[in-house]
Parts: structure tokens; C-alpha cells; sequence
């Protein structure tokens, strides 16, 4: 299959060849016929991209001020890595979508194979998408129109905010796409309109629609054309429908408003509003948020669950059915606003057309063969000359591809000289995009045929948490040598089924590799001071202080089921590095969460945990999520036999009463990745024991586990 996307780096547009995906639970995968360029959304992106780094800073002020933090912390050559990496990352293009039903995925009901659907599909030849995000194409309704579905809706929920009724005047700023759609739908509630925008051509097709204009290439003044409209009373309500810097657009249709009239924002404008125009007249203001309720809420999109009708009679789904059903009727006509059409297969082409500034364009539509193969799942991208029969040979199947993934493991086992083999992720962009780049023989969205295959010995697992114990599982009974980013596992009976299938596997053959990825055990700060502890034969305190940041309590990560919270999930990093600098097993914990108070939330990532050790040394670990991310994220502190050692995130090894040593200062942080994947990579090659003894790996995993539910038990 193919797809658009966009390197944000230099703004290229291209098509990716990648594998085909699998209609996952809750998703339906659609052979697409048409899509729509969302001339104002995507126009935006392909400028960011095309802009220079200067250029690109000043479009996003708050995430520089990041960027600066983050190097006073961590220093600029991390930033600067993170933040290539970002820019590095593959961005599909597209939401407006319409094509033919292939494959319905478990725990989806009402569609079948064949049916027409509108979705919000990226531009691909295959989309996988959830079913709330889907919606049946009726029979009078051709394709072309169906792509549409998407972009109406987001004018149906700005016309659904405004509260327009029968009779009132509005005027719509901005006749874009959405702003003619925006027009139509304002007409068909029975509404004067007024359309405003500098184009001659888009006015002009607003008439046709039915509405007033103004000729702003003329000189006309819009606030006095408004005031005119209005039969001086001042206008019911304001569609801002442009993309705009200035605040200029809303300062004017607080003018034109009649008192307690509604300002609607559906594009992108600036915001410096003026109170004396909302003040005096008590305007109401309003963003409006994409397609309608559901939006960003994984609840709804991701997981399926439908808001009830009672409640909440237009939901995103159901928005899309309105338009499609406002096509079947005639209300809403898309067919003039087609002006370009393109093969897939140029889609590049529709791109430089709207970074051009040439040519006028409106909707501009991508057509499809419809000949994608879905069963198509695994593409080659080069073959390889490594020798990978030998039983020393580390040949790499890697499962995930996130940006973890991609900016720190993967080039981690590639610096060890590790054949990359093969990459599987369920989507296949990011696994595509790190294929190329890092030299994968192949990517995959067959994760079966990726564990299955013999010529992969080593499976190195960076899924989403809750699918970590399943793959280590079925990794090892498949007879691969295993690393698996933290946490090894979410629940304890999943630990045991862990546990039984390595015994297993040790009985049916020589023992596997199986690494948790605990990489702060293997940072040169921490081997120097491992190093240095080795001669102390005291018990010794640690204090662990984690500046966590917060997280929105509806990320993946804080859902146990799914992320398992921030102590399994991050939490055991600290539990493991204190379990490697003590070098004795754990006796005791407990576990205090920040006490309740009112207006507040008690969470489990604001905790201290305290451990015990059978050598008498005991650890405190402080996880914060209630810090400024301006103060440094980690420090670990030792006490013992009249010492001190700081290690101050990881760039710094400070030592206090230790002959001959005072200070190891890094050039750059360095948290071990590396040294963790080199370590293991080495184990396999030598035959030698795995670098952390599997009996640690269940030990720190099941304390993890524990101390996150007494936490959750304390709140």
C-alpha cells in the first residue's frame, strides 16, 4: 500500500510504500476511492515544514521555551537529538476520506465488507479506522461528495455552537472550504448570510450559494457592509472560517454583533482580544473543536464508547451522518467546489499546488485504483549481506516503533552491530520511515510472522506496556533471545507466565536472553559509582529524587490496563537502580502517595517509596509529578561510612570524602541506553549469562507491581 506523508524537517511531501494493516479490535479497514486535501489545514503543515529553523521558532514560541529548558537540564546535545528526532518523525497527511469496507475488526457492529463508508482516513490507499470515526455513504451520494463528509462536519459543529434560527443574520469570515460549506449550512437553517473574504472568486461562488457579499478587492468596508446587513440592529453571529495571525478578524465581528450576539471560531486567528467589544455589548465567544463531541477523547474514538443520545444528540459519528444525509437530500452541494483532481499516485503534485502560490485552488480531490492488496503485509526495503546463520549472530526482529523506538533503541543496537532484520508496528508509517533509515531488511505489520520467522533469533519488544508480557511470552516460546523495554509485565500473574515460559525454555534448550530495558544500571556515572561502593561493606541510605512531570491523567500511561500507571511503567527504573547499586535482594517496601486535600486529586505518581535491602541498606525513591520540568529530572544520592555520592542527571558524578576522586562530568547525559543494548547484544554473541540474572528482572518487576497497588490502595 501507499500513503502521504510529510518530513516537518524540509516540508517534502512524498508517497511511502509501506506494508498493509490489519482492521484491528473496534476498526474497519477501508480501500479508499477518494480523499480530500484540507487545503487550510495541510497548506499550514507543508508551510511549517517548507519553513527554516528561524521561521519554525517563531511559529511555535511555546515549544522554543521548552527547548530551552530542556537544555539547561539536560544539556544541548541531548536537546538538540530530541529535537531532530522530532522533526524527523513521519507525518501522515489527511482526514477526509471515503472508500469501501475490506475488513471489519473484532468488536465492531453494523458494517459488513462492501459497504461505502466516509471516514476520516488518512491519504492512503488502506486506512484503518475506528468505528466512531466512520459513517455509512448512502446510496445517492457519489464519492467524490462523501469525501467531503469530514471538512462539513467541522462547519457543522461551528453552525451547531452559533445556535443559529430561522431568520437570523450571520455572517461567515473566511470562504475557504469551511467557510462555503458553513454558508450552506447557515442557509439551510433558514439564515441570512453575509460571506467576507478577499477573494473575488470565493464571493462570488458564496452568491451562488445563496449569500450576500462583501468586495473587499473594492475597498468596501466589512463592518459598515455588516452594519448594513443587519438593518443597523448589528448582526445575530459571527463564523470566523479563515487562517488569519492578526486579531483583527475577531475585534471586527465583535463590531458587527448585535448585543449578546455569538462569535464562533472555527479556524486559526490571533487572540488578543479587546474587552470594551466583548464588554459593552456581553458577546459570547466560543472556539469550536473539529468535527464535534468526541474529539480527542480516546474513550470515544479509540475504545468505541458511544456518548448516549439523551445526553448528547450530536456527536462527532453523528455529525458525519448529517452531512451525508444533508448531500442525499441536495441541501448541501460540494460538487462546485471541487477545482482540482489528481491520481494518488501524483499526489506530490496537489502538494506543490498549494505551496505554489500560482494557480487558485478550492477542494482539491485524490482518486484512487482501489487495487490495494490488505493481505500484503510485509515489504521489503533492501536485502542484507550480513551472515545470519551462525548461532552467535544477533539477527534483530524489533516490535514497535514509537519514538522512543526510533530515537534510542533501535540506534542503540545498530552502535552494537546488530543485524536489524526486520521491524513490525501495527500501523506501518513509523515502522517504514525507521526501516529506511536505520537499514531494516524489511518492516511488517505481521507481528506473528515477525516471531515466527527463523531467521530472526532476537525479538526486542517497544509496545505500548500492556502487550509487553504477551510478546516476552510468546517471544520466548518461539525460541528467541529477548529484550523488552520496562516494565516487563503489568500484573503478577502475568510475571508467573513469564517465569514458567523461560524455565521452559531452559529445559527444551539452552538457556534465552532475557533483558528488561533498566538502563540506568548501565550509565557510566552509575558504573563508577557501583565501582566505587564495591569497596564500602556498610549499609548504605539512597535517596532517589525524580522531577517526573505531570502527565494528563487520560495519557495511556496512567491507565493501569493499559500503561499500568507511572510506578510500573516508569517508577521501576529506580526501583531496579538501587536493587544494582545496593547489589542485595529487596526485603521491604513501603509506599506514602501525597495526602488528599480539598480541590485536589490524590495521584500515584507523587509518592515516595521506600526500600529495604537483607544487607541492611535502605533507598527512598521521591517520584514527582508536582515539579517545574526547569529543575533537573534526576538525582541519586549515597550516604555511607562517612561518603557522599551525587549523580546529578546523569551528567555529573560528584563524590564527597573519596580518595582520589571527585568528580566524573560527562560531555553529554547519558542514561545508558547504549551500554544497556551493547551488554545484551554482547551476552547473546558470547554465549555468556544474560547482564541482569532473570531472578533480578522478576524481583524488581514484581516490587513494582506491589508498591503501585498499595499506592492505589492508600489514595
Amino acid at each position: 500500500m501507499k500513503q502521504v506523508i510529510q518530513n516537518l524537517t524540509d516540508g517534502e511531501t512524498s508517497l511511502a510504500t509501506l506494508p498493509a494493516m490489519r482492521a484491528k479490535s473496534g476498526e474497519l479497514l477501508i480501500s479508499s476511492h477518494r480523499s480530500l486535501v484540507s487545503a487550510g489545514t495541510e497548506r499550514m503543515l507543508v508551510d511549517f515544514g517548507r519553513a527554516g529553523w528561524i521561521n519554525k521558532a517563531r511559529q511555535q514560541p511555546d515549544k522554543v521555551r521548552q527547548v530551552l529548558e530542556k537544555v539547561g537540564t539536560d544539556g544541548l546535545a541531548a536537546t538538540v537529538d530530541a529535537v531532530r528526532s522530532k522533526l524527523d518523525e513521519p507525518l501522515p497527511l489527511g482526514y477526509c476520506n471515503a472508500g469501501v469496507v475490506v475488513q471489519v475488526g473484532p468488536g465492531i457492529n453494523g458494517y459488513a465488507v462492501g459497504d461505502r463508508v466516509a471516514s476520516n482516513g488518512a491519504h492512503a490507499d488502506l486506512v484503518s479506522v475506528p468505528g466512531n470515526l466512520c459513517a455509512p455513504i448512502p446510496d445517492g451520494v457519489s464519492d467524490d461528495e462523501a469525501a467531503f463528509t469530514v471538512i462539513g462536519a467541522i462547519a457543522l459543529q461551528g453552525v451547531r455552537l452559533a445556535q443559529p434560527s430561522l431568520g437570523e443574520c450571520f455572517v461567515v469570515t473566511g470562504l475557504g472550504l469551511v467557510g462555503l460549506l458553513a454558508v450552506q449550512l447557515l442557509r439551510a437553517h433558514g439564515c441570512r448570510v453575509l460571506g467576507i473574504d478577499p477573494d473575488p472568486a470565493k464571493t462570488e461562488m458564496a452568491r451562488q450559494f445563496g449569500a450576500e457579499t462583501v468586495a473587499l478587492d473594492e475597498g468596501e468596508d466589512p463592518v459598515m457592509a455588516a452594519t448594513a446587513f443587519s438593518r443597523d440592529r448589528g448582526v445575530d453571529g459571527v463564523l470566523l472560517t479563515l487562517a488569519a495571525k492578526s486579531s483583527a478578524p475577531v475585534s471586527q465581528a465583535a463590531q458587527m454583533c448585535r448585543k449578546r450576539g455569538r462569535i464562533v471560531l472555527v479556524g486559526v486567528t490571533g487572540l488578543e482580544l479587546n474587552r470594551a467589544d466583548f464588554y459593552e455589548k456581553e458577546l459570547t465567544f466560543q472556539v469550536s473543536c473539529s468535527y464535534g463531541p468526541g474529539r480527542y477523547d480516546p474513550s470515544y474514538e479509540e475504545q468505541g464508547h458511544d456518548y448516549p443520545i439523551g445526553f448528547v444528540r450530536w456527536t462527532e459519528q453523528r455529525n458525519f451522518e448529517a452531512v451525508l444525509d444533508m448531500m442525499a437530500v441536495g441541501s448541501l452541494d460540494v460538487k462546485p467546489l471541487i477545482s482540482h483532481r489528481f491520481a494518488f499516485d501524483d499526489a506530490p503534485r496537489a502538494y506543490d499546488l498549494l505551496s505554489s502560490g500560482g494557480e487558485p485552488y478550492l477542494g482539491i480531490l485524490l482518486e484512487y485504483s482501489g487495487d490495494a492488496d490488505p493481505e500484503k503485509r510485509t515489504v521489503v526495503v533492501e536485502r542484507s549481506d550480513l551472515p545470519i546463520s551462525r548461532s552467535n549472530d544477533v539477527s534483530l526482529g524489533v516490535i514497535g516503533a514509537g519514538n522512543y523506538a526510533g530515537r534510542v533503541l533501535i540506534p542503540a543496537f545498530k552502535a552494537a552491530n546488530a543485524h536489524l532484520h526486520s521491524i513490525a508496528n501495527s500501523g506501518g508509517v513509523n515502522g517504514t520511515h525507521y526501516a529506511r533509515k536505520y537499514g531494516f531488511a524489511e518492516v511488517t505489520t505481521d507481528t506473528d510472522a515477525l516471531l515466527a520467522n527463523s531467521d530472526i533469533n532476537t525479538v526486542v519488544i517497544a509496545t505500548r506496556h500492556d502487550s509487553h508480557a504477551r510478546y516476552v511470552r510468546a517471544a520466548l516460546e518461539a525460541g528467541k533471545h529477548v529484550f523488552v523495554e520496562k516494565p516487563l509485565a503489568l500484573h503478577l500473574n502475568e510475571l508467573e507466565d513469564i517465569q514458567n515460559a523461560y524455565e521452559a525454555a531452559e529445559r527444551n534448550s539452552k538457556a534465552p536472553c532475557l533483558m528488561v530495558g533498566f538502563n540506568r544500571r548501565f550509565a557510566p556515572n552509575t558504573r563508577k559509582a557501583k565501582a566505587l561502593l564495591a569497596s564500602v561493606k556498610a549499609p548504605k541510605h539512597f535517596v532517589v529524587t525524580v522531577n517526573a512531570g505531570d502527565i494528563p491523567r487520560d495519557h495511556w500511561t496512567q491507565n493501569p490496563e493499559i500503561g499500568g500507571g507511572r510506578i510500573v511503567g516508569e517508577a521501576c527504573h529506580f526501583i531496579d537502580l538501587l536493587r544494582f547499586l545496593a547489589d542485595a535482594r529487596i526485603t521491604d517496601w513501603t509506599v506514602q502517595t501525597l495526602g488528599a486535600a480539598a480541590g485536589t486529586t490524590v495521584t500515584d505518581d507523587i509518592v515516595s517509596i521506600s526500600l529495604r535491602f537483607d544487607d541492611g541498606s535502605i533507598g527512598i525513591i521521591h517520584y514527582l509529578a508536582n515539579g517545574h520540568r526547569s529543575f533537573p529530572k534526576e538525582r541519586i544520592e549515597v550516604f555511607c561510612a562517612g561518603r557522599i555520592l551525587q549523580i546529578d542527571n546523569f551528567r555529573v558524578l560528584h563524590a564527597f570524602g573519596w580518595p582520589g576522586f571527585k568528580r566524573q562530568r560527562l560531555l553529554r547525559q547519558d542514561k545508558g541506553q547504549k551500554g544497556c543494548a551493547a551488554a545484551f547484544v554482547s551476552a547473546i554473541r558470547e554465549g555468556s549469562p544474560a547482564p541482569i540474572p532473570v531472578d533480578e528482572l522478576l524481583e524488581v518487576s514484581q516490587t513494582s507491581i506491589d508498591v503501585a497497588a498499595a499506592a492505589t490502595c492508600s489514595k
